[in-house]
């Protein structure tokens, strides 16, 4: 349950209108009728929203605004103005609020703005609990996970989050890269200020250059008044801009700019805007090879990329798998009501049997739709919904091509850095791509997969092991045993 905290000197028709959408969803509504009010019930019990109207009986709307940041800067702020009032409603936009509706409310705009709001608020608020184990209960987000592959991306988070730099997270879909966004976010120095997400791939290319840095009065078609992007909006605070591969070449040259000097102009206008976000981007394409290929800047790559955390795939996290089933069950299950005390061990081997092409997104929806056709304490395979099982075809041209790309890259960061053992981490990142590779082709026959690589099984299940790789099929310890002597050991 949510709480809105409305200050209005005439707060009648617009708290009939806010408890019609909200109160009646179970969200709290409070009101009160001053600035000064407003402020001291926002500081003995933050709300989640603050809807506030500009014009007030003791302050003005612009002077409660500064006081609910020195509060807490992360409470969204929507502005309630009438149609004269404009220009201070774009000035409390500068200044970081969230948004303006102008009186009388439109009451589908007012539950578009509200929920966007307060979405925002559970993203600032609500802790990303990094763990190699999952928490007993724990109600908001958690990135989970012991194999070693996680075990670097917690290390990246907790070396970059105190620093104010630029954070490229780079991976598959669905593998958690907006957790790992807020987690650098909530552990720096900026977790007070605002945290704003943004989909560039969700944005059509024409709107997106607005979004991000706003537009002057008749810039375009339809842009009848001046509107403040999420950069300006937002500076002081941390701006999340996922699938970053998705912009149009000028958009990329406007956020390089930007980057540089923390400057730039609002589309059609020629004033230089200052401001002072730290941006953290997300993407699964490979802009090293996009760049190569003339499909991106290789300068912003640059600017982006100067520090890279790469989440694994789930299908490269081994015994991660069952720790993460049985969280989600457990966290989807106090949600949909249903208790699932047991979770069968057919269930997790064929779960452990698909490649999972959508990551722990795709698991949390099989997990989902499972229990919601569960019934019973025990979750049974006949609960899973269907999906192709079988060993995962061997990666494409470009999959190889993007996977090599990123040694190098990983190469060139570890020189340019001084790390030590580069001759270990090259190779451990090298068996990364290889074996998985090998052990498909072989159907999970390690055997065989051993005999390919030309290395005893003893030392394959080590790399596997230490890698955290997942294997859909092993042959039994009889036919290794029986064939032990026809493998070399090294």
């Amino acid at each position: 349950m949510a709480r809105l905290l409305l200050i209005d000197d005439n707060p009648v028709l617009i708290l009939d209108q806010v408890n019609h959408v909200f109160g009646a969803a179970g969200h709290e509504v409070e009101e009160v009728r001053s600035g000064g009010e407003g402020v001291r019930r926002a500081t003995e019990r933050p709300p989640d929203v603050v809807l506030l109207d500009l014009r007030l009986p003791d302050l003005s709307g612009l002077e409660v605004y500064r006081c609910l940041r020195e509060v807490d800067a992360r409470i969204p702020v929507i502005f309630i103005t009438a149609a004269d009032d404009t220009d201070s409603a774009i000035e409390a936009m500068k200044q970081g609020a969230f948004d303006y509706l102008f009186k009388p409310i439109d009451l589908e705009q007012l539950r578009t703005v509200v929920t966007q709001a307060l979405e925002l608020t559970r993203l600032a608020r609500e802790p990303t609990v990094v763990a190699e184990t999952p928490p007993d209960d724990y109600p908001g987000d958690a990135i989970i996970g012991r194999c070693s592959a996680m075990g670097e991306v917690y290390k990246a988070i907790g070396r970059v989050a105190a620093q104010n730099v630029t954070v490229l997270i780079t991976g598959e879909s669905g593998t958690g890269k907006e957790l790992v966004a807020r987690a650098i976010y909530q552990h720096g120095a900026r977790a007070r200020g605002q945290f704003l997400a943004i989909n560039c791939a969700a944005i059509p290319d024409q709107l997106l250059e607005s979004d991000l840095f706003g537009h002057e009065k008749g810039a375009f078609t339809g842009a009848d008044r001046r509107r403040i992007g999420k950069f300006e909006q937002c500076s002081g605070g941390t701006l999340f801009l996922d699938e970053i591969g998705d912009m149009s070449l000028s958009t990329q040259a406007k956020i390089l700019r930007l980057l540089q000097d923390q400057t730039f102009e609002r589309v059609g206008g020629n004033e230089t805007i200052r401001t002072d976000v730290r941006l953290i981007a997300a993407t699964n394409r490979d802009l090293e090879a996009w760049s190569a290929e003339g499909k991106y800047r290789p300068d912003l790559y640059y600017r982006l990329s100067v520090f890279t955390i790469r989440l694994p795939p789930l299908r490269e996290r081994g015994d991660d798998l069952p720790m993460l089933v049985h969280h989600y069950v457990r966290k989807f299950g106090r949600e949909l009501g249903r208790e699932i005390r047991e979770i069968a061990p057919q269930v997790i081997e064929r779960l452990r049997a698909h490649p999972w092409p959508g990551n722990i997104r795709e698991l949390q929806s099989v997990l989902k739709q499972a229990l919601l056709r569960s019934s019973g304490p025990v979750l049974v395979p006949a609960f899973l919904p269907e999906f192709p099982v079988g060993p995962r075809e061997a990666p494409s041209v470009p999959e190889m091509s993007e996977a090599m790309s990123r040694l190098e890259l990983q190469i060139r960061q570890l020189l340019e850095t001084g790390g030590a053992d580069l001759y270990d981490n090259v190779h451990q990142h090298l068996d990364r791509f290889l074996l998985p590779l090998i052990l498909r082709g072989t159907e999970g026959n390690q055997l065989r997969a051993a005999r390919v690589l030309g290395i005893s099984r003893q030392t394959l299940r080590n790399k596997i092991r230490e890698l955290g790789l997942s294997i859909t099929r092993s042959v039994s310890e009889e036919e290794l045993d029986s064939d032990r002597d026809g493998v070399p050991e090294n």
